[in-house]
């Protein structure tokens, strides 16, 4: 009722836009608080509470018809929403599981270069492009060169298994996910043999998204929780 609200209050010219077109696309399962509409550079409309207005011209491309109000078609929709979500990467992954190619975002996305957000914008698509474990990987290294923390090594043999990034000395074992978009059922069930073989050998083993490694001081504290609870013996190879 509140999105459709501020849509004819603003005119059937508006577009909602952002989070509150996600919703009505049924992206998010609730509405934002506040109503982003998009209107032409020429309104003087003035927002009142509870409505954010955004002057811009749309192609037509990028608008569509839904339930008798006008939004922003679904490519925009999910790179505009992304970029304004504290979780903006993983409800990105979700949409490019579910509703949408990243081919069709990255052409929204250039069609309204220079919006606000446009390079927070780059930045996410060109991440979701690449994606993978491996950039995962660089990302989780990166993060514990930075805090200081020593004595690990990236693909770590164990067996018939390499680790993505181990601690030997206290037998921890870090499996990073990229983007679950370029992942397969066969690929989600090998990664879950493989740690139920890990822990079932000693290892302590964590598992964090391209998603968590966004919040670093989180997965820093993570790894030096699980490296001091688990001080053993250096891997003398695979035991069954």
């Amino acid at each position: 009722m509140r999105v459709r609200a501020a849509w004819l209050w603003a005119g059937e010219d508006a577009t909602v836009s952002g989070p509150a077109a996600a919703y009505w696309l049924g992206l998010l399962p609730t509405p934002p608080a506040t109503v982003e509409l998009t209107v032409a550079r020429t309104s003087g409309a003035r927002a009142p509470a509870g409505i954010r207005l955004r002057r811009r011209e749309l192609s037509h491309r990028d608008r569509i018809g839904l339930r008798d109000v006008w939004l922003t078609a679904v490519a925009l929709t999910v790179i505009e929403t992304a970029t304004a979500l504290s979780d903006g990467s993983a409800f990105l992954d979700r949409a490019l599981q579910k509703h949408v190619r990243l081919d069709a975002v990255g052409e929204a996305h250039r069609r309204n270069l220079g919006r606000s957000g446009s390079a927070a914008a780059t930045r996410l698509l060109a991440a979701a492009s690449e994606g993978g474990e491996s950039a995962a990987e660089r990302l989780l290294a990166g993060i514990l060169r930075r805090a200081g923390v020593r004595g690990w090594v990236l693909g770590y043999a164990v067996g018939r298994y390499r680790i993505d990034l181990a601690f030997p000395a206290h037998r921890v074992a870090i499996e990073v996910d990229g983007w679950a978009w370029h992942s397969d059922v066969s690929r989600f069930r090998a990664d879950r043999r493989k740690g139920n073989d890990l822990v079932a050998a000693g290892w302590t083993v964590l598992r964090f998204t391209w998603h968590d490694l966004q919040n670093p001081t989180e997965v820093v504290d993570r790894v030096r929780k699980a490296t001091k609870s688990s001080l053993r013996a250096p891997d003398q190879g695979w035991r069954r």
